[in-house]
Protein backbone atom coordinates (compact mmCIF):
# COMPACT_ATOMS: atom_id res chain seq x y z
CA UNK A 1 0.00 0.00 0.00
CA UNK A 2 2.74 2.51 0.96
CA UNK A 3 5.32 3.05 -1.78
CA UNK A 4 8.79 2.40 -0.40
CA UNK A 5 11.83 4.45 -1.37
CA UNK A 6 10.05 7.12 -3.42
CA UNK A 7 10.69 10.82 -3.04
CA UNK A 8 7.83 11.67 -0.71
CA UNK A 9 8.55 15.38 -1.07
CA UNK A 10 7.61 15.38 -4.76
CA UNK A 11 5.88 12.04 -5.43
CA UNK A 12 2.88 10.28 -3.88
CA UNK A 13 3.35 7.88 -0.99
CA UNK A 14 0.51 5.62 -2.20
CA UNK A 15 -0.32 3.84 -5.43
CA UNK A 16 -2.77 5.39 -7.86
CA UNK A 17 -5.29 2.62 -7.09
CA UNK A 18 -5.11 3.39 -3.37
CA UNK A 19 -5.50 7.13 -3.96
CA UNK A 20 -8.52 6.56 -6.23
CA UNK A 21 -10.10 4.24 -3.65
CA UNK A 22 -9.63 6.86 -0.92
CA UNK A 23 -11.00 9.57 -3.21
CA UNK A 24 -14.13 7.48 -3.83
CA UNK A 25 -14.50 6.85 -0.09
CA UNK A 26 -14.03 10.56 0.71
CA UNK A 27 -16.78 11.52 -1.73
CA UNK A 28 -19.12 8.91 -0.23
CA UNK A 29 -18.12 10.04 3.28
CA UNK A 30 -18.94 13.69 2.54
CA UNK A 31 -22.18 12.98 0.67
CA UNK A 32 -23.68 10.05 2.55
CA UNK A 33 -21.87 9.35 5.84
CA UNK A 34 -21.13 12.79 7.29
CA UNK A 35 -24.57 14.19 6.39
CA UNK A 36 -26.58 11.25 7.75
CA UNK A 37 -28.79 11.85 10.80
CA UNK A 38 -27.27 10.77 14.13
CA UNK A 39 -29.64 7.82 14.72
CA UNK A 40 -28.85 6.25 11.29
CA UNK A 41 -26.20 3.86 12.65
CA UNK A 42 -27.28 1.00 10.38
CA UNK A 43 -26.97 3.25 7.32
CA UNK A 44 -23.42 4.27 8.21
CA UNK A 45 -22.51 0.65 9.03
CA UNK A 46 -23.81 -0.48 5.63
CA UNK A 47 -21.82 2.26 3.89
CA UNK A 48 -18.64 1.30 5.74
CA UNK A 49 -19.20 -2.37 4.88
CA UNK A 50 -19.66 -1.41 1.24
CA UNK A 51 -16.13 -0.01 1.39
CA UNK A 52 -14.71 -3.14 3.06
CA UNK A 53 -15.07 -2.56 6.80
CA UNK A 54 -15.76 -5.62 8.94
CA UNK A 55 -18.36 -4.60 11.54
CA UNK A 56 -20.17 -6.61 14.19
CA UNK A 57 -23.79 -6.15 15.26
CA UNK A 58 -25.05 -3.14 17.18
CA UNK A 59 -22.18 -0.86 16.12
CA UNK A 60 -22.78 2.86 16.63
CA UNK A 61 -20.43 4.99 14.58
CA UNK A 62 -21.51 8.61 14.64
CA UNK A 63 -21.49 10.84 11.54
CA UNK A 64 -18.70 13.08 12.82
CA UNK A 65 -16.20 10.20 13.07
CA UNK A 66 -13.48 10.33 10.41
CA UNK A 67 -12.29 7.00 9.03
CA UNK A 68 -9.34 7.16 6.65
CA UNK A 69 -9.70 3.68 5.06
CA UNK A 70 -12.79 1.58 5.88
CA UNK A 71 -11.14 -1.51 4.34
CA UNK A 72 -8.59 -1.38 7.22
CA UNK A 73 -11.26 -1.33 9.95
CA UNK A 74 -12.50 -4.28 12.02
CA UNK A 75 -15.03 -3.59 14.78
CA UNK A 76 -16.65 -6.12 17.12
CA UNK A 77 -20.21 -6.15 18.46
CA UNK A 78 -21.83 -3.27 20.38
CA UNK A 79 -19.04 -0.75 19.86
CA UNK A 80 -19.50 3.03 20.06
CA UNK A 81 -17.32 5.43 18.06
CA UNK A 82 -18.21 9.05 18.82
CA UNK A 83 -18.30 12.24 16.79
CA UNK A 84 -14.89 13.81 16.38
CA UNK A 85 -12.99 10.51 16.52
CA UNK A 86 -10.21 10.12 13.96
CA UNK A 87 -9.29 6.61 12.86
CA UNK A 88 -6.18 7.20 10.73
CA UNK A 89 -5.97 3.59 9.67
CA UNK A 90 -3.27 3.28 7.03
CA UNK A 91 -2.91 -0.21 8.53
CA UNK A 92 -5.48 -2.28 10.42
CA UNK A 93 -7.38 -0.80 13.34
CA UNK A 94 -9.26 -3.51 15.24
CA UNK A 95 -11.72 -2.60 18.01
CA UNK A 96 -12.99 -5.39 20.25
CA UNK A 97 -16.62 -5.87 21.27
CA UNK A 98 -18.21 -3.65 23.93
CA UNK A 99 -15.59 -0.95 23.49
CA UNK A 100 -16.08 2.82 23.32
CA UNK A 101 -13.96 5.45 21.60
CA UNK A 102 -15.05 8.84 22.93
CA UNK A 103 -15.27 12.19 21.19
CA UNK A 104 -12.09 13.68 19.83
CA UNK A 105 -9.95 10.56 20.34
CA UNK A 106 -7.31 9.97 17.68
CA UNK A 107 -5.98 6.54 16.73
CA UNK A 108 -3.00 7.20 14.45
CA UNK A 109 -1.71 4.22 12.48
CA UNK A 110 0.88 6.04 10.37
CA UNK A 111 4.02 8.10 10.77
CA UNK A 112 7.28 9.00 9.02
CA UNK A 113 10.83 7.83 9.52
CA UNK A 114 12.39 11.19 10.29
CA UNK A 115 15.89 9.72 9.88
CA UNK A 116 15.36 8.47 6.34
CA UNK A 117 16.52 10.61 3.44
CA UNK A 118 13.05 10.51 1.88
CA UNK A 119 11.06 10.92 5.14
CA UNK A 120 9.63 7.43 4.50
CA UNK A 121 6.01 6.92 5.45
CA UNK A 122 5.17 3.75 7.39
CA UNK A 123 2.17 2.22 9.13
CA UNK A 124 1.45 -0.29 11.90
CA UNK A 125 -1.81 -1.76 13.23
CA UNK A 126 -3.62 -0.65 16.37
CA UNK A 127 -5.47 -3.37 18.28
CA UNK A 128 -8.01 -2.69 21.05
CA UNK A 129 -9.34 -5.60 23.08
CA UNK A 130 -12.89 -5.99 24.38
CA UNK A 131 -14.45 -3.64 26.96
CA UNK A 132 -11.83 -0.94 26.23
CA UNK A 133 -12.68 2.71 26.74
CA UNK A 134 -10.58 5.33 24.97
CA UNK A 135 -11.72 8.55 26.68
CA UNK A 136 -12.18 11.98 25.12
CA UNK A 137 -9.30 13.40 23.11
CA UNK A 138 -6.88 10.57 23.94
CA UNK A 139 -4.18 9.76 21.38
CA UNK A 140 -3.18 6.16 20.59
CA UNK A 141 -0.09 5.72 18.45
CA UNK A 142 0.72 3.20 15.73
CA UNK A 143 1.70 -0.33 16.71
CA UNK A 144 -0.08 -0.15 20.07
CA UNK A 145 -2.14 -3.01 21.49
CA UNK A 146 -4.51 -2.32 24.38
CA UNK A 147 -5.81 -5.43 26.19
CA UNK A 148 -9.32 -6.20 27.43
CA UNK A 149 -10.92 -3.86 29.94
CA UNK A 150 -8.38 -1.03 29.82
CA UNK A 151 -9.51 2.58 30.25
CA UNK A 152 -7.31 5.26 28.67
CA UNK A 153 -8.06 8.58 30.39
CA UNK A 154 -9.06 11.80 28.67
CA UNK A 155 -6.28 13.54 26.74
CA UNK A 156 -3.84 10.74 27.48
CA UNK A 157 -1.01 9.74 25.15
CA UNK A 158 -0.43 6.01 24.53
CA UNK A 159 2.75 5.29 22.56
CA UNK A 160 3.53 1.77 23.84
CA UNK A 161 1.53 -1.42 24.14
CA UNK A 162 -0.25 -1.78 27.46
CA UNK A 163 0.33 -5.20 29.00
CA UNK A 164 -2.06 -5.17 31.98
CA UNK A 165 -5.75 -5.90 31.27
CA UNK A 166 -8.51 -4.28 33.34
CA UNK A 167 -6.41 -1.29 34.37
CA UNK A 168 -6.73 2.47 34.04
CA UNK A 169 -4.02 4.48 32.28
CA UNK A 170 -3.80 8.28 32.08
CA UNK A 171 -1.32 11.06 31.43
CA UNK A 172 1.27 12.04 28.86
CA UNK A 173 2.75 9.52 28.45
CA UNK A 174 0.02 7.29 29.85
CA UNK A 175 0.90 5.48 33.06
CA UNK A 176 -1.08 3.04 35.16
CA UNK A 177 -3.15 4.94 37.72
CA UNK A 178 -5.63 2.30 38.86
CA UNK A 179 -7.35 -1.02 38.54
CA UNK A 180 -10.74 -1.46 36.86
CA UNK A 181 -13.42 -3.75 38.20
CA UNK A 182 -14.06 -6.57 35.75
CA UNK A 183 -17.64 -6.22 34.54
CA UNK A 184 -17.99 -8.27 31.37
CA UNK A 185 -21.38 -9.02 29.81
Amino acid sequence: MIIQGSDSYRKPSFSLANRLRRLTWNIAYLMFFRTSPRPFHSWRAALLKLFGAKLGKGVHIYPGAKIWAPWNLEVGDHVGIADGVTLYNMDLIRVGSYSVISQGAHLCGGSHDYNSSNFQLFAKPIILGEHVWICAEAFVSLGVTIPNGVVVGARSLVTKTILEPWTVFAGQPAKRIGQRTRNEQ
